[in-house]
């Protein structure tokens, strides 16, 4: 269920970051799983790609700040019980292997994270999903700033890495790294994106290690992982957005603007979804109107002037002519034969 996709969770944080870089609400609107309800679900997993597209709208639109941008949205608590896995364990490198151990109930299980220990040097390696492209500049630089703010989330802001490697060749503009590290001992082209820690266990922990938390913390991750289910594709979301509208019409039917608002978007984008996907705001709503005239025929006892209600339509007449039109025969004769 975990594979290509990733966790609401950061669907969420980077939806977020995307609108504060400047992304057009337009541009969010044609990626899968950012409007809809499906977005507030915890156990709800998006197609890898998605976040993707919208990492690839944040680099366009701060092609330098993109990165340290999310890495400040990423507060501990954002990322679920992934924050807690890393901060509960007794030691850093504990709480590292746990965050690889369980990384896919937030990540695309392509992802890793690997810890080293070396003496007193503890070096973290996050192996990402890698584009191909610049936007993996952006993806690597909140990687490695991500486990950065955890680790200090254990062992205070004062913690400093001692080295930093990224895969990726070095851009134009980095300068501004050095302050989103706290170090200037930052390398690119290496053959993989690590940060290292010298002595990083002296540090007190921030709070005091609790043995059951952290077991119940990975029971509860192994337990999302389980119970993920995949988002609803943009048409089942479409669809699900007309019959609430039609649900709460109360007879006087709904409209492509009144479902677009519902969706977080302008109608002409959505008529432009609806130009993508071959279809029409017409088809749409007759398929809404029969799946849900057929359901309600089958299964409840409703009078069809209570079920014309329901779909948005001013009387039972209308209703029966619509049900003839779609099936050939009346909602009576359906109900009979079901």
């Amino acid at each position: 269920m975990v594979r290509d996709s990733v966790a609401s969770h950061v669907m969420r944080l980077l939806v977020g970051v995307a609108r504060e870089s400047g992304v057009a609400e337009h541009e969010l609107a044609f990626i899968e799983g950012v409007t809809g309800p499906a977005v507030d679900d915890d156990l709800t997993r998006f197609p890898t790609s998605s976040l993707l597209r919208v990492w690839e709208l944040i680099a366009a639109a701060d092609p330098v700040g993109g990165g340290a941008r999310a890495i400040a949205a990423a507060d501990r608590g954002r990322l679920h019980v992934w924050d807690y896995l890393v901060t509960g364990a007794p030691t850093l490198a504990a709480g590292f292997a746990d965050a690889g151990e369980y990384l896919s109930v937030i990540c695309d299980p392509v992802a890793r994270i690997s810890v080293v220990e070396d003496g007193s040097r503890l070096t973290v390696q996050h192996d990402n999903l890698s584009t191909g492209t610049e936007v993996d500049n952006t993806i690597n630089e909140y990687a490695l700033g991500l486990i950065l703010r955890r680790a200090r989330d254990a062992r205070g802001d004062g913690l400093r890495p001692v080295r930093v490697d990224f895969a990726h060749t070095a851009p134009r503009r980095h300068g501004h790294l050095d302050e989103v590290f706290g170090t200037g001992n930052i390398h690119f082209g290496q053959g993989g994106n690590r940060i290292t820690f010298l002595d990083a266990e002296s540090e007190p922990a921030t709070r005091p290690f609790d043995p059951e938390l952290q077991r119940v913390m990975r029971m509860y991750a192994r337990s999302i992982i389980d119970s993920a289910r995949p988002a609803p594709d943009w048409r089942e979301s479409f669809r699900g957005a007309i019959g609430e509208a039609l649900a709460d019409s109360h007879g006087r039917g709904t409209s492509l603007e009144e479902v677009a608002h519902r969706l977080a978007m302008s109608p002409r984008t959505l008529q432009r979804r609806l130009a993508e996907h071959e279809t029409t705001w017409r088809e749409e709503l007759e398929a809404v109107r029969f799946e849900r005239a057929t359901r309600l025929l089958r299964e409840t006892d409703l009078s069809l002037q209570s079920i014309a209600g329901r779909l948005g339509y001013t009387d039972h007449r209308t209703l029966r002519r619509a049900f003839q039109r779609w099936t050939g025969q009346t909602p009576d004769a359906f109900r009979r034969a079901a």
